[in-house]
C-alpha cells in the first residue's frame, strides 16, 4: 500500500495499481490461469491506453503452467506496444520463454538472477490411450517450445533441444551468451521509456 497525494487529499493505493500507471507489469510468483489473465488484462488495457509506449514486464517467477504462460507470451506478441522484459530473482521455465520474448533489445536482467529453460513436464494416469494422447500433446508442446525458444534466442534448434533435455541453469551472463537476455544490468537505464 502507498500513500498518493491527490488535489483531493490523501488515499492509499495498492503498489502494483501504482506501478501499472508508470506502464510497468509485474509478473511474480508461479504462472497459471489467475496470474496469466491478470497480466493479459493488464498489457490488454495498457495497450488501449496508448498502443505506441513501451510496457516494462518485471520477471520473477518459477514457471507453470505452459498454456497459460503461453496466453501471455502470445498477448506480448500480439500487442502494438513493444514490451521489455526484465528478470528480477528468477526467470524459470515457462518465465523464461517470456523473458526471452520481450522487444529486441530490450531484454534484460539484474545481475543476481538466475534463469532456467526445460522441457515441459507433466502427468497422466488413466486409460493407455488417454496417457498416450497426453504424451503426444506434450511432444507437440516441447517442439513449439523449441522452436519459440529458436526464434527469439537464434541458438540453432540442435541446442535447444539439447539444451532443454534437462533443467538448463543460467547466471544473467550466461543467459545474455545464449540469447534469452540482450544486457544484463546493475542500475537503471538513462531514458524513460524502458524499466
Amino acid at each position: 500500500m502507498v500513500i498518493e497525494s491527490t488535489s483531493r487529499g490523501e488515499r492509499g493505493l495498492d503498489i502494483y495499481s501504482r506501478l501499472l500507471r508508470e506502464r510497468i507489469v509485474c509478473l511474480n510468483g508461479p504462472i497459471e490461469d489467475n496470474s496469466a489473465n491478470l497480466v493479459v488484462a493488464q498489457l490488454l488495457f495498457l495497450e488501449s491506453e496508448n498502443p505506441e509506449k513501451p510496457i516494462s514486464m518485471y520477471i520473477n517467477s518459477p514457471g507453470g503452467v505452459v498454456t497459460s504462460g503461453m496466453a501471455i507470451y502470445d498477448t506480448m506478441q500480439y500487442i502494438k506496444c513493444p514490451v521489455s522484459t526484465l528478470a528480477v530473482g528468477q526467470a524459470a521455465s515457462m518465465a523464461s520463454l517470456l523473458l526471452a520474448a520481450g522487444a529486441p533489445g530490450h531484454r534484460r536482467s539484474l545481475p543476481h538472477s538466475r534463469i532456467m529453460l526445460h522441457q515441459p513436464s507433466g502427468g497422466a494416469q488413466g486409460q493407455a490411450s488417454d496417457i498416450e494422447i497426453q504424451a503426444r500433446e506434450i511432444l507437440k508442446m516441447r517442439d513449439v517450445l523449441n522452436g519459440l525458444y529458436n526464434y527469439h534466442t537464434s541458438q540453432p534448434v540442435d541446442r535447444i533441444s539439447q539444451a532443454l533435455e534437462r533443467d538448463f541453469f543460467m547466471n544473467a551472463e550466461e543467459a545474455k551468451d545464449f540469447g534469452i537476455v540482450d544486457e544484463v544490468i546493475q542500475t537503471r537505464p538513462e531514458t524513460p521509456e524502458s524499466f
